[in-house]
């Protein structure tokens, strides 16, 4: 086996795309390209493009019709703008998902996120060889959020209260991640309220904020939303207005409808940014727009009308 691929030129790279039958429109701006983004960071948008062997069930080493590096280009630019937007609009989801759980588990107890015996059974199960429990490993996370904060507000709890946050103010230094999990761990009279704000159930939300977390880091480290096949698939109600993404929950148009269907409910925007990005998909036949996991017509749903 060998150790590694031959180094190969920018040159050399555009040459190999040619030789496998993608059309290099203008050759100069293409290894400007390559010099700026990295080939397997392009290489995400012509996958899609290659020729597919139905006999081993794999993408073969060269393309269809029609490729370009012109349309991997424009791919990538919508995919740029695309994780621009998701995280933006996830900002305001976690701001508002922060506010409901801070206030609900404060008003059981403003220390409960200290306190594992007033949380749920989950806070209480094993997960690790060496027996750490959930909430265990949940308040390492917690307390390293904690002591690398720079925030104003921990400084004061320090000085006046010896570090102790109370559950709305421990909250704002939580990442998603540590926040969706404290939502897990959290009694069902903390949990239930804030799914009923966002018009769902508690173990629904809970799917919501796990795979919205895995949009919002491919999105802040500039990881491909593109044509991604996504690990975990949230939990659908059967609110007639999530019709449109039941079938592709895997893929990004379902979470991307997750996002609209909380910005409806939580009343945090119009909602009109992403739909207004999504017409502007590149038209071409080789990639079409359905990949990303779109029902024809989904433009005329009601969470995506721009009407």
């Amino acid at each position: 086996m060998a150790e590694s691929k031959q180094f190969k030129t920018y040159a050399q790279q555009l040459a190999l795309l040619e030789q496998r039958g993608m059309t290099i429109e203008d050759p100069a701006s293409a290894e400007a390209l390559l010099r700026q983004l990295n080939y397997y960071r392009l290489s995400g948008y012509w996958h899609p493009m290659r020729r597919f062997d139905p006999a081993t069930g794999q993408s073969l080493d060269e393309f269809r019709p029609g490729a370009s590096f012109n349309l991997v280009h424009e791919l990538y630019l919508f995919d740029e703008q695309l994780r621009h937007v998701a995280l933006g609009s996830l900002a305001r989801i976690e701001l508002a998902v922060r506010a409901l759980l801070g206030h609900e588990l404060g008003a059981i107890d403003p220390f409960i996120h200290l306190k594992p015996e007033l949380l749920g059974a989950p806070a209480h199960q094993v997960v690790s060889k060496q027996g750490d429990t959930r909430y265990e490993v949940w308040l390492k996370k917690y307390e390293t959020a904690l002591l690398t904060s720079r925030e104003d507000f921990v400084a004061h709890h320090e000085n006046m209260y010896g570090g102790k946050l109370p559950i709305w103010a421990a909250v704002e230094v939580m990442d998603w991640g540590t926040l969706s999990h404290l939502y897990g761990m959290a009694p069902g009279r903390a949990r239930n309220p804030v799914a009923d704000a966002c018009g769902l159930r508690a173990p629904q939300l809970e799917s919501w904020l796990k795979s919205l977390n895995i949009v919002r880091n491919y999105s802040a480290h500039h990881a491909r939303l593109f044509n991604r096949v996504f690990d975990i698939k949230p939990r659908l109600s059967d609110d007639s207005r999530l019709a449109v993404a039941k079938g592709s929950e895997n893929r990004v148009f379902t979470q991307l409808t997750l996002i609209q269907y909380l910005h409806h409910e939580l009343n945090l925007s119009a909602a009109t940014d992403l739909p207004a990005l999504l017409v502007t998909y590149p038209e071409n036949e080789i990639v079409p727009f359905k990949r990303i996991g779109a029902l024809e017509g989904w433009q005329n749903s009601d969470l995506w009308s721009l009407r």
